[in-house]
C-alpha cells in the first residue's frame, strides 16, 4: 500500500494558525487565505512566503481547492506587498 502525503484544507488552516494568523474554525481554504492576507506586515509576509515556498517545494500533494486558494489569494497578495515595499 502506498502512502501519499496530502495538504488539505485543515492542513492549510493549521499551518496558517501556527504562523500566528487568526483563521476562524470551519473556514474554507479560500477564506483562510483571505484572512491571512489582511493586514500583511513585513514579518507576516516573510512567514507566509516561506510557508508557500515550503508547500510548493515539498513532496506532499496539494489538493486542488487548496492550490487554487493559494494561487488566487496568497500569491497575488504577496506579490503586491513586495511591489509596494520596493
Amino acid at each position: 500500500m502506498m502512502h501519499v502525503d496530502l495538504i488539505d484544507q485543515e492542513d492549510l488552516l493549521g499551518k496558517l494558525r501556527a504562523l500566528g494568523f487568526e483563521v476562524p474554525a470551519g473556514s474554507s481554504a479560500e477564506q483562510a487565505c483571505e484572512c491571512a492576507v489582511r493586514g500583511l506586515d513585513p514579518y507576516r509576509a516573510k512567514a507566509l512566503r516561506g510557508m508557500v515556498e515550503q508547500l510548493f517545494s515539498g513532496s506532499a500533494t496539494i489538493l486542488p481547492a487548496v492550490r487554487e486558494a493559494i494561487d488566487k489569494n496568497l500569491l497575488p497578495a504577496l506579490a503586491q506587498f513586495s511591489q509596494q515595499r520596493a
